[in-house]
């Protein structure tokens, strides 16, 4: 009988795994492992333990121009971009085979190098991915060009064709899924690319990029760098040879990267940033207790390290009690444990000094007049780990910072509103605009209420629900990139217009 996927992680002894895995160390350049130029090497420290789990390749200027001069090559004589676009395709799909078939050693290393519990990289990160790499498989060979209306003995043409070189600059949260969804379409339109990680976690995508060689990227088409943002993303973003920049993570290092093709070659920048996502519950909510359940799990799933999380429960005065003692409840079943065990449902936050900041801002928090639901405090300090409890605090003011300021962690910001008007107002009074959730049953107010929220992504009756045909991405202070969906291969092409005299 085939295993599920439920099966397969509860048969592993993940610690033991973990304690005998070999680790990547190397930067990926040119289609192969590499030291860095300098020789400079940082520790990987895991956030359930503390403790430094391997060396690292660490990259300097030197490596970025390496890289960029690799994908460069790769672009402009390599065979990738002048590849048939379904062979592209068939590229891509012997991708995603390969990474199914080393899911488990994936799975393995997000969890030790990030915290996110096994059950969920195996189960939700690597299905991502793999799906990811399929749909722009399948998608690479379907994106046709267009004639224009002329006059007798002319022809018009409007052709897309891949852009250039990429630089795509990606989180650690789900280092993965975003790696994915930004190399995936990149290449299937033709382009190359030089891919950034996390600091704190390099590991998967080091071995992911050496499972693309495997497939059939050829040398230059796929590199990696690791290294610190403000040496190597600021290179990247700098860099005259650089024709795109695709970037996740925070408002203020967007605005870096706007800068930095302002000041070089003008290069395209596409951000997908922070967020301060309302989650509204009103009383006519289908189900009260579902929609309280959700919550709990739209802030607390991976830690509330999400861009998207719903990390303010915007809920009507009338059901706010029953809704706030039913989050109670269900909080108990994420009190966080070693990512490692099969059960776990979150894990620590990334790293001692984010459960600093996340503590510190609640502490200023607390001062300025929030009040403590549950939650708030640092657990299993024992381990070394950065282990934070799942935490709700009620902010009576709109404009009080736990309110409208990103922790990115497992706390939650309650707002109690009277009604629909109150609801929209204190949902949208907030810099970000990147998702909303709603709970209504009337189909009238759901669509009025959608309307009026400024947020890329509106889910009504549910909260982090999608597919790769739905684009992702934010308003406001949350950016302006789409990633998924036909959408994202518009932002790795270029429009060329061809006009023909024949008569």
């Amino acid at each position: 009988m085939t295993s599920t996927p439920t099966d397969t992680v509860s048969a592993v002894d993940w610690p033991e795994r973990a304690a005998t895995a070999a680790y990547p160390a190397a930067l990926f350049i040119d289609g192969a492992p590499r030291p860095s130029a300098s020789g400079a090497v940082r520790a990987v420290r895991s956030p359930r333990t503390g403790l430094p789990v391997v060396d690292v390749a660490w990259a300097d200027r030197s490596d970025v121009d390496d890289a960029v001069a690799a994908a460069r090559r790769a672009f402009d004589s390599g065979p990738w971009p002048r590849l048939h676009p379904r062979e592209r395709g068939e590229v891509l799909q012997a991708f995603a085979a390969l990474v199914e078939q080393h899911r488990e050693e994936l799975a393995l290393l997000i969890a030790v190098e990030m915290g996110k519990p096994i059950r969920y990289a195996y189960e939700i990160e690597l299905r991502a991915l793999i799906g990811c790499l399929r749909y722009y498989g399948e998608l690479a060979d379907k994106q046709g060009g267009e004639t224009t209306p002329t006059g007798p003995g002319e022809l018009s043409l409007v052709t897309r064709e891949p852009a250039g070189v990429v630089a795509a600059v990606v989180p650690w949260n789900f280092p993965l899924t975003i790696a994915g969804w930004k190399l995936a379409p990149a290449l299937a339109a033709g382009c190359t690319v030089v891919l950034k990680t996390a600091e704190q976690s390099p590991l998967s995508m080091l071995r992911v990029a050496e499972l693309g060689r495997e497939a059939g990227l050829p040398p230059g088409a796929l590199n990696v760098l690791t290294g610190d943002g403000p040496i190597v993303g600021r290179g990247l973003g700098e860099h005259h040879d650089v024709d795109i920049v695709s970037f996740t993570g925070s408002t203020e290092v967007g605005r870096h990267f706007l800068r930095y093709a302002a000041d070089s070659n003008l290069k395209r920048v596409y951000l997908e940033l922070g967020g301060k996502s309302p989650n509204i519950i009103l009383d006519d909510a289908p189900d009260l207790d579902a929609a309280a359940d959700t919550a709990a799990w739209a802030i607390f799933f991976n830690s509330g390290e999400m861009c998207s999380a719903g990390a303010r429960l915007v809920v009507q005065e009338s059901v706010a009690d029953r809704v706030l003692e039913r989050l109670r409840q269900t909080a108990r079943s994420w009190f966080p444990a070693d990512p490692l065990l099969p059960d776990t449902k979150m894990g620590p936050v990334v790293d001692e000094r984010s459960l600093e900041r996340i503590l510190g801002q609640l502490d200023r928090g607390l001062g300025e007049g929030a009040s403590t639901i549950f939650g708030g405090g640092r657990v299993l300090a024992e381990t070394g780990g950065s282990y934070l409890e799942p935490t709700a605090v009620h902010c009576e003011r709109p404009d009080h910072p736990l309110a409208r300021e990103e922790l990115f962690g497992p706390v939650l910001a309650v707002q109690v509103v009277a009604d629909e008007a109150e609801a929209v107002r204190v949902a949208g009074d907030t810099p970000y605009g990147l998702a909303a959730g709603l709970w209504t049953a009337d189909l009238g107010r759901a669509h009025r209420m959608s309307k009026a929220l400024k947020a890329g992504t509106v889910w009504v009756n549910c909260y982090e629900e999608s597919d790769m045909n739905a684009p992702f991405g934010g308003v406001k202070l949350s950016g302006n990139g789409r990633d998924k969906s036909r959408h994202a291969l518009d932002e790795y092409t270029d429009l060329k217009s061809t006009w023909i005299r024949y008569a």
